[in-house]
């Protein structure tokens, strides 16, 4: 039975009606009045909601709060009082020092200079054959299946050392995997392929080692089991964010034309736009973390075994560090963004996945300077999963040459 306390709030998920890219203003009006507030989750469990961004980096640089999802309550609306599971060897992103650090330092150490340069040739190679599929077949196209899903999919095949003749299966299972249309039944059927395409992948790799992250690893006393699950998170977080951001990033800037264009005629900026658009949607709203004791925050006691959501999106819209926050702005500084998080367990890939934007928006713009929505605006279709934010489609169209 969900316990009553005063003044206690659900996690916020109603957006404002014709503002796709704005978080419900409830949590706006919490940041301000108490941005540490009582809340209530699906399960009756009472924790606590964090709206600042102060507050935001001081829980996640906290290691007084785990990262395990098992030993934390389920925010999420929808979900009843479904529980986390344990982390699965090789999971890292759930995982507490110093198991964590184990893992982390060994992953770090293979995104080096060299393989970050090669990624970057091959992700431009990437994203100019798609632009150029794009211009062969013509207007209109989903701007999704033909452009913000397939590139990170591959990258990661890159990242992984799929070779090339399997990139094609590797490629739909991904793409059903992180698909926001799927069934759940397909999804697992995909996930279930996949574990077993990764598994005989590092089996091959041990055999023959090529250059790449997982062969990389091999030196370690990483288990099969943990290389394999390395590269479903890898998979995971590094196809269905990026996928997102640039489809979600695409449509803002359809809707603000007065953005499209200062892209389009200063690609020089590219780097402080992708900074602003990773501020401006947060695509993940909001994470979670666990006390491992009594913390005291904000002026108040978090008490061990408390949960505390932590509203990404809110703390990217702080007034106390962004200008006029609800407004985008490419030309802004957005340096102190929590998009990729903060603290020991900031995001592994996000150099790559800056990689990948700051290469596909300027490219795509510039190729397609006339591109707009073939559908009214309110005719797309945004993912109603509150765990990531982004589009089942985006229809396209502009005037071909």
């Amino acid at each position: 039975m969900t316990k009553s306390v005063p003044d206690a709030v659900s996690l916020p998920t109603q957006r404002p009606p014709g503002c796709p890219f704005d978080p419900p203003a409830e949590l706006a009006r919490l940041r301000e009045e108490r941005p540490l507030s009582r809340m209530v989750y699906p399960d009756g469990h009472v924790g606590w909601l964090a709206t600042s961004r102060s507050l935001a980096r001081a829980v996640l640089a906290d290691s007084r709060f785990s990262a395990r999802l098992d030993r934390m309550h389920n925010p999420f609306p929808g979900y009843g009082d479904a529980e986390f599971p344990p982390p699965q060897p090789g999971d890292f992103t759930n995982l507490d020092a110093p198991e964590h650090t184990r893992y982390r330092s060994l992953l770090t150490g293979q995104f080096t200079v060299r393989r970050m340069r090669q990624l970057t040739e091959r992700i431009e190679q990437i994203t100019t054959e798609h632009l150029d599929a794009m211009e062969r077949h013509g207007p209109s196209v989903d701007l999704v299946q033909a452009f913000t899903l397939p590139i990170p999919s591959l990258v990661i095949c890159e990242l992984l050392g799929v070779p090339y003749s399997e990139r094609g299966r590797f490629q739909e299972h991904a793409i059903v995997m992180t698909s926001s249309i799927a069934s759940m039944e397909e999804m697992a059927t995909a996930y279930t392929a996949l574990y077993e395409f990764l598994r005989e992948l590092v089996l091959a790799k041990r055999a023959n080692p090529t250059d790449d992250l997982l062969s990389g690893l091999l030196t370690s006393d990483l288990t099969d089991e943990e290389l394999t699950n390395i590269g479903i998170v890898l998979l995971g977080a590094g196809v269905d964010t990026t996928s997102n951001m640039l489809a979600l990033g695409t449509f803002a800037l359809l809707r603000d034309p007065e953005q499209f264009t200062v892209l389009r005629n200063s690609p020089d900026i590219a780097d402080q736009a992708v900074e602003e658009m990773l501020r401006y949607l947060s695509i993940v709203p909001s994470t979670v973390r666990g006390a491992l004791e009594d913390v005291e925050l904000g002026d108040q006691l978090v008490k061990a075994g408390e949960t505390v959501t932590i509203s990404i999106e809110a703390a990217n819209r702080d007034p106390e560090t962004f200008t006029d926050p609800d407004r985008l702005d490419l030309n802004r500084t957005a340096g102190g963004q929590v998009a990729f998080g903060h603290g020991i367990h900031q995001c592994l890939g996000q150099q790559l996945a800056r990689v990948e934007m700051r290469t596909a928006f300027p490219a795509l713009v510039k190729r397609f300077p006339n591109l707009r929505l073939a559908v009214p605006a309110e005719q797309v279709r945004l993912r109603e999963n509150v765990v990531i934010t982004g589009l089942h489609s985006l229809p396209v169209t502009w005037d071909a040459a």
